[in-house]
């Protein structure tokens, strides 16, 4: 078809446009592409957006290397290059009519962030470990599809080839350059991309699903520069981050599912679809005289002066141990109070010894001074005199 012929079928099945919408739809796509489709191919792509299915059968094939800005569903023996970032397992499907595996990867290139997902025997490559996190690799022959979202993938089937790069020069941005602010989430996200700090890890717990299997939910509160968000973890989930979730450890998350609270804001929920990488922690140490009410913090200095365990009450009728200690810096002191079992633990301080207080809680003590507390999460680490 010409694409004089091409503009006529379309306008016949959807007579409400114009010749001069399609030509500035076309206009838009081209730039997209970067003059690297035609307008018969650009035409058919966009043929099949409005459902002209005669059009849509025709094969769109491009063999060279492209950016995944620059890919449209329906293209054919496309490949791309970019760099692993998350590595799903593998799964198996039956439907009735056809049987399978199939395995979910996520690359990044100088574009954005995208999705491929390997076929049958091309997910074999994850099973066996060959692809890691952090290879630039190169997906040939592959071929595009739209994800419920409207988000473009790339599929690999038999014909495709995986092809690891361990030589490539190319330097591909950092996850980050690609992920949103919390304060930018609203209703129209179905999913989010985020990178940020673990402010408050609020713990998991188990309930009954509708099946009565039992299932299994953790929540914690990222935060970025700008805002902070409750992050809800489902299920397997929950055992993969479980041991690694604690207050300043650093990581993004990829395709979290944004959700609106009852109460009002949003929050993210992850998944099996979803990843969650750690980053190595590097505590930030704050100075004792920069403390404030309500932080929860890292904080370093030697021991100036120590107290004799004892058992108080709570407020709640409850009979525990307290430790308390002075924690002195170049700026100020603090008293830390060391409560149950952390108690016992840390009484063999001495005056002089050098104490790292790692996830401890600001509070107004007596005398409305402020004071240090533990948490469930806080450690300890000593360097004796």
């Amino acid at each position: 078809m010409t694409k004089e012929e091409i503009i006529t079928v379309i306008l016949a099945k959807h007579p409400e446009l114009s010749e001069q919408q399609i030509q500035e739809t076309l206009t838009h796509e081209k730039e997209r592409s970067g003059g690297l489709l035609g307008d018969e191919t650009l035409l058919r792509l966009i043929a099949a957006r409005y459902g002209v299915e005669a059009i849509n059968q025709a094969v769109v094939e491009f063999s060279g290397i492209l950016s995944s800005g620059r890919l449209f569903s329906g293209l054919n023996d496309v490949s791309v290059e970019g760099r692993l970032i998350a590595i799903f397992p593998v799964h198996s499907f039956d439907n009735g009519q056809k049987s399978g595996k199939f395995a979910n990867l996520m690359l990044v290139d100088k574009d954005s962030i995208f999705r491929v997902i390997l076929w049958n025997g091309k997910a074999e490559v994850v099973e066996s470990g060959e692809l890691q996190i952090g290879q630039i690799v190169r997906l040939l022959h592959g071929y595009t599809r739209v994800d419920q979202f409207g988000n473009v993938e790339l599929h690999l089937g038999n014909k495709s080839k995986i092809e690891i790069n361990e030589n490539s020069q190319t330097n591909y941005p950092n996850v980050e350059k690609f992920t949103s602010k919390i304060v930018e989430i609203t209703n129209t996200f179905n999913n989010v991309h985020l990178a940020g700090m673990v402010k408050d890890v609020l713990g998991s717990k188990t309930f009954t699903k509708g099946d009565g299997s039992e299932g299994k939910l953790l929540r914690f509160i990222l935060a970025d520069d700008l805002a902070e968000i409750t992050v809800v973890v489902w299920n397997g989930k929950v055992d993969e981050l479980e041991r690694y979730l604690k207050p300043r450890v650093c990581l993004y998350l990829l395709n979290g599912k944004v959700k609106e609270k009852e109460s009002g804001g949003f929050e993210v929920h992850v998944d099996s679809t979803s990843f969650v990488q750690t980053q190595p922690v590097t505590l930030h140490m704050s100075k004792l005289s920069d403390l404030k009410e309500g932080d929860i913090v890292n904080v370093r200095g030697d021991v100036s002066n120590v107290d004799s365990v004892r058992e108080v009450t709570t407020g709640r009728g409850e009979q525990v141990k307290l430790f308390t200690f002075e924690l002195r810096d170049e700026t100020g002191s603090v008293t830390v109070s060391v409560w149950r079992n952390q108690a016992e633990q840390i009484s063999v301080l001495k005056v002089g010894d050098s104490v790292t207080v790692e996830n401890g809680f600001v509070k107004m003590g007596y005398g409305d001074k402020l004071e240090l507390t533990t948490r469930s999460g806080t450690q300890f680490t000593v360097k004796s005199i």
